[in-house]
């Protein structure tokens, strides 16, 4: 009996969070020999290159308003991607994910911005529980100042709330590998634009060490991490709301706290610990709603959620 397409999805989107969760620390050791925005240009054009291959002949690249989608969730996309590189100097893989998972805490405040949809109480408690989380983890005892990683990647959690809710409101509308290659495209062009800006302007100052590390971790972040992991975002929320996808992310700072822990021996402190579990409890509170209430005004409801047509 085949699978509903709607555990399909929320299966895929699972394995997404376990690639993502786990590059944390690739990413932590790249940037060893690689400046941030290089490493992040790097990435985004293998990624782009191998979806072009892989979807460029299907001749929907230029469907109506795919490209004005691409051009939203790409930016959002690109954001995400400079804040949280660029933290992760000054920050631990651990830290860093768990922070990047206030984005889904946050998804009900975009919600409210972009479509005026006004959050639960349960969605405020949530962003109220993530925020207390955020202060446990971040700020040490007795001190009132957060890490400059800290809150870069704070930024970071802002850019990818509105990446799960853009990418939520396009991907039923657009060709799944379209959207994939706009996005991707998107940010592709927009880091080749910033990293020489930043490097005459004196923000980064470009390196790149060609080391065996560097090359396992662009193949990894950029062919499953960007490229399929993207890709299977984008056809999984045409399946399943953004709820799902919100929820379904919260394994993948636990996944990183393991990766790390294994790999850099890293460890959280009580304190940490307590931030890190109110966090995940807040992004919990923030998507419980009650069933059947709409995610996003205007989406198009899932589309054949019980079918069992393949990836």
């Amino acid at each position: 009996m085949p699978l509903p397409r709607t555990l399909k999805a929320d299966l895929a989107l699972a394995g997404v969070t376990l690639i993502w969760g786990s590059t944390f620390v690739l990413i932590k050791l790249a940037l060893s020999d690689a400046s941030p925005l290089a490493f992040v240009l790097i990435r985004f054009a293998l990624a782009t290159a191998l979806l072009l291959a892989i979807f460029g002949r299907s001749g929907r690249l230029f469907a109506p308003g795919l490209a004005r989608a691409g051009a939203v969730v790409g930016v959002f996309l690109c954001a995400g991607f400079w804040f949280q590189t660029i933290g992760m100097q000054y920050t631990t893989p651990a830290k860093s994910a768990f922070i990047t998972a206030m984005s889904v805490a946050m998804v009900p405040l975009v919600l409210m911005a972009f479509f005026g949809r006004r959050p639960t109480v349960l969605a405020l408690a949530g962003v109220v529980a993530a925020s207390m989380g955020l202060y446990f983890l971040t700020i040490p005892p007795g001190e009132f100042s957060i890490g400059r990683g800290d809150l870069l990647t704070f930024f970071c959690a802002i850019a990818f709330a509105g990446h799960i809710v853009a990418v939520g409101h396009y991907a039923p509308r657009c060709p799944v590998g379209g959207l994939a290659v706009w996005q991707i495209g998107v940010a592709l062009l927009l880091t080749a634009a910033a990293t020489p800006l930043a490097a005459l302007t004196g923000l980064e100052t470009l390196r790149l060490e060609w080391t065996p590390r560097l090359v396992l971790a662009i193949l990894i972040t950029g062919v499953l991490g960007i490229a399929l992991a993207f890709s299977v975002q984008t056809w999984a929320q045409q399946f399943t709301p953004p709820t799902h996808t919100a929820i379904i992310y919260t394994l993948e700072p636990v996944f990183a706290a393991l990766t790390s822990y294994l790999v850099l021996s890293e460890q959280l402190t009580a304190r940490g610990w307590l931030g890190a579990g109110l966090i995940l409890a807040g992004v919990l509170l923030a998507e419980l709603r009650s069933p059947g209430a709409a995610d996003l005004p205007g989406m198009p409801a899932p589309a054949n959620p019980s079918g069992g047509d393949s990836v």
